[in-house]
């Protein structure tokens, strides 16, 4: 609750007021805002449910792209381009989840009720339906995860990481329905992280600190842990706590200062901070807020999303006052690119 107090200042000697003044809170610019065009289906589960999504781009119908979606509270979600769920997975507790190829991986959150464990699936074409395949316990106990196809080798890793601030590195191999994983890099990364997006255009891991902001890495196994700092929740910095989702489409980076309620927008390549962006209420979805995993492609995805899409999760879901079952919004990323380049 907050109340409006008003000073009079003409009753007030100039010493008064100097002793009133408080040091302004610090501001970011405002953000602009766009709109979604689609909403999808609410998972299942009520309250801080719905999490993570990641897009899945058909290798020969664009229009028949997926999204897999977390419901970590017992199942991970798959929609299709209009939003509708085509499947439902029950048993799955991924908080966060993350694919390349035809492999969908989900870190099975401990907290919410799972095992901790990678839960590595594979997705059929023909189908879009997911099929468990096996699940590969981790060190850290994984709560976040993201996958990285290394450009110099061609092999599939993993990162799942921690609310203990750790991160492992894990080499996943696919043969049929046969999978070998090796852990080969495993490391502190301080407080709770969680999001995170593993660059294949610039070899970099993008990992957030949920109090701290978004630390950038190698991604290659052999990197080591050094790391410099691509935004910040202190002073100086653009991102308000949460730190949250991570991922990257075209040219640009995007980031979910949660606490903000919007996105932050990084060059890809000097990764120099860009600017914000909400997504806002509209006439075919509400906004987005209190946003946890993101993901975006600016692959075509059909005539709904010829130019690629932007996703966030929204953890009220419905008119500003309201609130419903979590979802997830599909923002067209041209309406992004528009202001961000």
């Amino acid at each position: 609750m907050s109340f409006a107090i008003t000073v009079r200042r003409a009753a007030l000697p100039a010493a008064v007021l100097a002793a009133l003044a408080l040091p302004a809170a610090p501001a970011h610019a405002a953000a602009t805002s766009v709109t979604a065009t689609v909403e999808t289906a609410p998972v299942s589960h009520s309250g801080d449910a719905a999490d993570d999504p990641a897009i899945w781009v058909h290798p020969t119908d664009p229009a028949k792209s997926v999204v897999v979606a977390t419901d970590k509270k017992g199942a991970l979600e798959v929609y299709d381009v209009t939003g509708a769920r085509i499947q439902r997975i029950t048993g799955d507790y991924g908080n966060n989840v993350d694919l390349r190829g035809n492999i969908v991986v989900s870190a099975d959150d401990e907290a919410a009720g799972g095992d901790g464990a990678m839960h590595v699936y594979r997705i059929d074409p023909t189908t879009r339906q997911l099929k468990r395949l096996r699940d590969i316990p981790t060190e850290v106990t994984a709560h976040g995860i993201c996958l990285y196809t290394s450009p110099a080798s061609g092999k599939l890793y993993a990162f799942p990481n921690s609310t203990s601030g750790r991160v492992e590195q894990w080499e996943l191999a696919v043969d049929g329905d046969a999978v070998t994983a090796t852990s080969v890099r495993l490391w502190d990364a301080g407080s709770a992280v969680e999001g995170c997006y593993a660059d294949e255009t610039t070899g970099k891991l993008y990992l957030g600190e949920e109090d701290v902001g978004v630390w950038v890495y190698g991604a290659e196994p052999t990197a080591g842990t050094g790391r410099t700092t691509l935004d910040s929740t202190g002073s100086g910095g653009h991102i308000t706590a949460d730190t949250e989702g991570i991922t990257a489409a075209g040219n640009r980076i995007y980031v979910s200062s949660q606490g903000s309620n919007d996105f932050t927008v990084y060059d890809r390549s000097t990764r120099a901070y860009l600017g914000r962006f909400a997504v806002s209420g509209g006439t075919a979805a509400d906004d987005c807020e209190d946003t946890d995993g993101i993901d975006a492609t600016a692959a075509d995805l059909g005539p709904a999303f010829p130019q690629g899409v932007f996703i966030c999760q929204d953890g009220s879901n419905g008119a500003p006052g309201t609130s419903g079952n979590q979802n997830f919004k599909f923002v067209p990323l041209q309406r992004i690119t528009a202001r961000f380049g």
